[in-house]
């Protein structure tokens, strides 16, 4: 089969591949029809994630049929259409019963990152009967490879974790997928504002057609000053970051109110300082977490209820054997006004 494969920092290709093979009786191998690119994958690509490693196919997010079972295996079969979390869990160990798969003792995070993942024709799928979801018959598949990864980590690390909440004053930090999924999923909650903050004025714009009150470009430094004055010189009660870089995290704790939360979504390749000489006595709270993918069903109601359209966030689509094209438009997406692209197996 053909497959993206991660040469170590800056080096990626498609390459033939064996088709994978069951191991485990939990195991399903199901065949890509439609995967995508994650900010994730680029900073695998940049070195920022030591533990995948050369050879690695990349690749979390997808949906496909499956096309076989392993032994243990009962809710799927050959055949069925299935979105592929990009957590995978046992759904039995310690974390998995508190809620917490994104730390599964046999899974978590390992779809393209320390295994083989969804970037190419097959995919093996360890825990398969917790790890895959059916796909409603006519539901838009698209739009379903959204609900792989951005929009419950927009919604979980961000919403849930920022306790976004009615009335409440939200600033987004960083117009991207992940930030524009958090945008869309915090609306839920009826905040009284949404600001959001980038560099780049196409996704700014986006932002405003998305639903949000204020958008802030923040090249001329003075994005906290402009927040402050929006808030009537007290912040906002949820400062959602969702870049990954010191410069952002720390616009985070330049912007957030006394008695407000700083939520972690970006992936840090570097350490970030936490100004606590300024910020101990402020009531904040600094959460992180991994997206654990507890409120992918839910989020799969709303979008066949058409309560939530997350194809608004694809902008480009391309077949498997032009993955490379696809990474160069993502990876220079200032240039390209890419958000997420659909790569077709």
């Amino acid at each position: 089969m053909k497959a993206l494969a991660y040469g170590g920092p800056g080096k990626k290709a498609v390459e033939d591949r064996p088709k994978p093979q069951i191991k485990a009786p939990g195991d399903a191998i199901v065949k890509i029809t439609k995967t995508t690119i994650c900010g994730t994958d680029l900073h695998i690509l940049k070195g920022d994630v030591p533990t995948c490693v050369a050879g690695r196919i990349l690749g979390h997010e997808g949906v496909g049929v499956v096309d076989a079972v392993g032994a243990g295996v009962t809710a799927f079969k050959p055949g069925d259409r299935v979105l592929i979390s990009c957590i995978s869990s046992c759904g039995k160990c310690e974390y998995c019963r508190r809620g917490m798969y994104s730390h599964c003792t046999t899974g978590g995070w390992i779809l393209g990152h320390l295994i083989d993942g969804t970037q190419a024709e097959y995919v093996r799928i360890p825990h398969a009967e917790t790890s895959l979801y059916p796909i409603p018959a006519g539901a838009d598949e698209e739009a379903l490879v959204m609900l792989s990864d951005i929009l419950p980590t927009g919604f979980e690390c961000g919403v849930l974790n920022g306790k976004v909440a009615p009335g409440s004053t939200v600033a987004i930090v960083g117009s991207g997928p992940i930030g524009l999924a958090a945008l869309l999923t915090a609306q839920f909650y009826s905040p009284a504002e949404i600001i959001m903050i980038d560099l780049d004025d196409n996704r700014l714009g986006l932002a405003r057609q998305f639903g949000a009150t204020h958008t802030i470009n923040s090249a001329d430094g003075k994005a906290a000053e402009t927040v402050k004055t929006l808030t009537g010189g007290r912040g906002v009660d949820a400062a959602i970051e969702a870049v990954g870089v010191p410069a952002t995290f720390g616009l985070c704790e330049d912007l957030v109110a006394p008695g407000g939360i700083i939520a972690n979504v970006g992936v840090h390749g570097k350490k970030v300082d936490l100004h606590l000489e300024r910020l101990w006595s402020h009531n904040i709270a600094v959460t992180t977490r991994l997206v654990d993918t507890v409120t992918t069903p839910m989020l799969m109601k709303t979008v066949q209820s058409k309560k939530l359209d997350p194809t608004r966030l694809i902008t480009h689509r391309f077949k498997l054997d032009q993955i490379l094209d696809a990474y160069d438009t993502f990876g220079r997406a200032a240039e390209t006004h890419a958000l997420k692209v659909i790569i077709s197996a």
